[in-house]
């Protein structure tokens, strides 16, 4: 067979049953993307004859004698395809994950498909975009600004590795082959709870080309969380590599080491497991009842309660709730359901891991390589130098990859044989050992006088953190932001994190404040019914303000503070906005048409410490490196450290070379997640940016003997009272003396202020299927000093999308066993381009901010009103609650159907 691939011959043959995608990454043209291998997301597109088509799903040998053609033959840096420059210029991408993939696919595109994109991008998934990037690339939209020496900030500059995305040059984690490497594949386990009795390798070993075979016993037997956080101790020390109990389906019981992906994957099937099952429990209130099994034993220091399976509960209050219901003309209470929900980045979890010059070097799809650098030392008893960490681009995060949870075995396997090991999850494991948004159940209890005047708020948190307790405590302590939002003089908060025989939970976007956002957003428009007030009128009756204490669960001091009345301005934009679009028809006859409003408070750092470094250095080839630790994965951190350390240093964000992510070549940084990545880097960067300009600047005025104050920056020269001296001059002169110019500042998530949010959504509902149709889409957020407007829209677009997937369609469904019964995107059902509407984004400026040149990070909060607002325009449209996610049209339909039978408002 002879394959023509972007012009060049290769006489290849593909080994039985390959499929196309997998010939072709191993023939190097890495644009070509693993997202599904189902044909469900589009990531693998590549064009046989000019034709797209999904190559994870178009055997290897239909390519025979055909000219393929991948992202990297589309066009090359410098010299684009138009389809490559338009999503360049859009900008149509944030991680880049699927770009490539929308590149071959709309390249292709007639008339007639870029005026039906929803059925002409139907084969193509984005989770980072919202789709309004990408419909703007299509359509050719340009977005991107140049920048001015000096003003690139609140300038759209596009991102760095612009070029390099859009060509597929772009190397993310799995973007690479290492001689002689490797292939780690997993057994799990097919109970929710069992112990291990014996475990037979033999038949395993005797596979060809299978090398080791590691079970409980082969590892070290050390206690860990696989949480990312700068103070570990948050998080309870209750995992092991591989553990002699498993505790839920999927729980890894071996890891088969092989020469071929297939070789280890066949090492699977032969290994021989005898378990004694154990009694599983799955819902959190059962888990805590008495006689319930015990998932962990006595014996963890971190587990608050195991005879009743409870990790962690919080108990705390103001005031007297049960003076403020006395109090209340009105109360209601009422019980909300917030479900499973996973991350579903496209690139799945990854690592590569090798020993060079007798160090461990491991390349992983993490948000924090300096945190996992100091786990796997802690797990494999090595110093610190002696292990590197790297990431390269990552293919979106959401929380998802601030875990350890494909390091450690890569690790183990690499440190055993000396050779290099890749270990990359499938999308089945994604769906069934990665670690999805908490499941939560709260009540909610809400007190007012007539006029609206909350008297007493009291909420009740029941968390479900799964078999293991990362991230149960400390979403918990996130969700007591339910409480935060509102002024009240009574206020209780109880909530407890649960373990269950189910896949642990773990950090998604929004952080333990999405699931009460639901609860207390939905209550809020319940309590506002039965006053027969307008829901928006008892926001702002209620909502806090400058001056008021904004934490819930204590009444010490704390670093939070505010001083402009930001959620209040959100709120106003909303309604207005709203109002210009309440003449909108209904998309036919029958249609239910209502309008719902939701807001969410979000302080712009986590409380546990937030830690980052940067370096800036100025080259002798005049060009500025700026290294700093956060990685990037489409929240735009890359782009807008570019941009604060140009201004600050008075030049053009093309004179800014990054180092990132890299635990050689920067210093410490604690994670880009909870909007860190801007609010605590960049302020880094900003103080390294500044410390070197004050340092030429100091050189230059001793150099000309012109006093400092007159002394500027101006791209590629100093400008010193009448003289302009060039940099090189500058330059040249420091080296002869021994003088760099170069500088390493730190920052911290400490003071922290608070950023709002305000979504309004028109939508129209179909009685008789239960379909939603959102009309009309809008956000208003406290964006403080913006760095890049198009990345804040973006991200806001996108976040608002992913909480459309939260409320309406996305379900991590476990039987009654604790199986996973869908898992995989065509069956878990992320939105489309189809079912995310365009959202206005409005902004609105403060100066109340901490962040670097006063920004807020946008990333995080936008995802929290969603939810509650579709649910509160479903109830406006069809006079009906709905207090559990998602809002199906099967479970639209059925309430509506039985609305006679049913009270107006209560819970399902």
């Amino acid at each position: 067979m002879t394959y023509l691939v972007n012009g060049r011959s290769f006489p290849e043959e593909p080994a039985p049953g390959q499929c196309l995608r997998t010939f072709l990454r191993a023939l190097g043209h890495h644009g070509v993307k693993k997202g599904c291998d189902a044909g469900d997301c589009g990531a693998c597109t590549v064009w046989l004859d000019g034709d797209p088509v999904h190559s994870c799903i178009t055997p290897a040998f239909r390519a025979d004698g055909r000219e393929v053609t991948t992202i990297e033959g589309l066009g090359s840096p410098g010299d684009l395809h138009p389809a490559q420059r338009r999503f360049r210029d859009a900008p149509g991408f944030q991680c880049g994950f699927c770009t490539a993939g929308m590149i071959m696919t709309s390249a292709t595109f007639t008339d007639a498909q870029k005026a039906d994109l929803p059925r002409a991008l139907k084969g193509n998934l984005c989770r980072c975009t919202g789709y309004r990037g990408i419909e703007d690339a299509v359509n050719g939209v340009v977005g991107v600004q140049s920048a001015e020496p000096g003003r690139a900030v609140g300038r759209s500059v596009g991102a760095p590795a612009a070029e390099d995305v859009v060509t597929g040059r772009a190397e993310f984690t799995m973007d690479t082959r290492l001689d002689g490497m490797l292939h780690l594949k997993v057994l799990h386990s097919p109970h929710a709870h069992a112990r291990i009795v014996s475990i037979d390798k033999s038949a395993a070993l005797a596979v060809p080309g299978v090398h080791r075979v590691y079970t409980w016993q082969d590892v070290p037997r050390r206690r860990f969380t696989t949480a990312i956080h700068t103070d570990h101790l948050v998080d309870p020390d209750d995992t092991r590599i591989l553990d002699d109990t498993v505790r839920f389906v999927g729980q890894r019981v071996a890891a088969v080491l092989a020469d071929t992906v297939a070789a280890a994957e066949e090492g699977c099937r032969k290994v021989r497991v005898e378990y004694q099952v154990l009694p599983a429990v799955f819902e959190p209130l059962e888990a805590m009842a008495e006689g319930a099994p015990q998932l962990h034993g006595s014996d963890d220091p971190f587990v608050r309660d195991p005879v009743h399976n409870v990790l962690l509960d919080l108990h705390t209050h103001i005031g007297d709730v049960e003076a403020g219901f006395a109090e209340a003309d009105v109360i209601h209470e009422g019980t909300y359901f917030s479900p499973r929900v996973q991350h579903a980045h496209l690139e799945t979890h990854g690592s590569i891991a090798w020993m060079e010059d007798g160090r461990l070097n491991v390349r992983t799809s993490s948000q924090s390589p300096s945190i996992a650098r100091v786990k796997l030392a802690y797990l494999f008893a090595l110093r610190p130098d002696q292990l590197r960490v790297f990431c390269k681009r990552v293919g979106g995060g959401f929380g998802g990859k601030q875990e350890v949870i494909s390091e450690d075995l890569a690790a183990l396997a690499a440190l055993d044989t000396g050779r290099s090991v890749c270990f990359e999850f499938t999308r089945e494991e994604e769906f069934t050992t990665a670690s999805p948004r908490h499941p939560m159940t709260l009540t909610v209890k809400l007190g007012a006088k007539a006029d609206g005047t909350l008297t007493a708020v009291q909420v009740r948190n029941v968390s479900n953190t799964g078999a293991y307790g990362n991230h149960g405590g400390e979403t918990l302590y996130a969700g007591g932001a339910a409480v935060m939002l509102y002024r009240c003089p009574h206020k209780k908060y109880d909530a407890f994190s649960v373990y269950t025989n189910t896949v642990p939970s773990g950090a998604l976007r929004g952080y333990g404040m999405t699931q009460p956002a639901f609860a207390v957003e939905s209550a809020m428009d319940e309590l506002a019914r039965a006053l027969h007030l307008d829901p928006l009128a008892l926001r702002r009756r209620n909502i806090v303000r400058p001056g008021d204490p904004l934490v819930a669960l204590h009444d010490g001091p704390d670093d939070v503070a505010f001083s402009e009345d930001s959620l209040a301005k959100c709120i106003d934009l909303v309604e207005d906005a709203l109002a210009r679009t309440a003449d909108l028809p209904p998309p036919g006859p029958g249609w239910l048409v209502g309008a719902g409003v939701a807001s969410s408070l979000h302080e712009t750092a986590p409380p546990t410490e937030h830690v980052s470094e940067a370096w800036v250095t100025l080259g002798d080839d005049l060009v500025y490196e700026l290294a700093v630790g956060t990685v990037e994965f489409g929240e735009g951190t890359s782009t807008a450290h570019v941009q604060i350390a140009a201004g600050r240093l008075g030049t053009t964000p093309s004179r800014i070379r990054l180092v990132q992510s890299d635990t050689d070549r920067t210093g410490f940084d604690t994670g880009a997640f909870a909007s860190a990545g801007l609010f605590v880097s960049g302020n880094a960067v900003l103080r390294a940016a500044d410390a070197v300009r004050d340092r030429v600047l100091e050189y230059a005025a001793a150099y000309t003997g012109v006093h400092l104050v007159l002394c500027s920056m101006d791209d590629g020269e100093v400008v010193c009272g009448d003289r302009r001296v060039p940099l090189a001059e500058l330059v040249a002169s420091a080296r002869a003396r021994g003088v760099r110019f170069t500088a390493a500042r730190k920052a911290y998530g400490s003071p922290r202020s608070v950023t709002s949010n305000t979504q309004g959504f028109r939508i129209a509902v179909q009685p008789v299927t239960g379909e939603i149709r959102i009309l009309h889409s809008v956000q208003a957020t406290d964006a403080a000093v913006v760095i890049n407007p198009a990345q804040v829209r973006g991200q806001v677009e996108g976040g608002v999308a992913q909480g459309i997937g939260f409320a309406l369609t996305e379900n991590h469904q476990v039987d009654e066993n604790g199986v996973m019964v869908n898992p995989n995107l065509r069956n878990y059902r992320i939105p489309t381009y189809a079912d995310v509407p365009r959202t206005d984004v409005l902004l609105v400026a403060s100066t109340d901010s901490v962040g670097p040149l006063r920004s807020k990070g946008m990333a995080e909060c936008c995802i929290n009103p969603v939810a509650p607002a579709l649910a509160n325009a479903l109830h406006d449209a069809t006079g009906v609650r709905f207090r559990s996610l998602p809002l199906t049209p099967e479970r639209i339909w059925s309430r509506l159907a039985a609305r006679q039978s049913v009270a107006t408002g209560a819970g399902s």
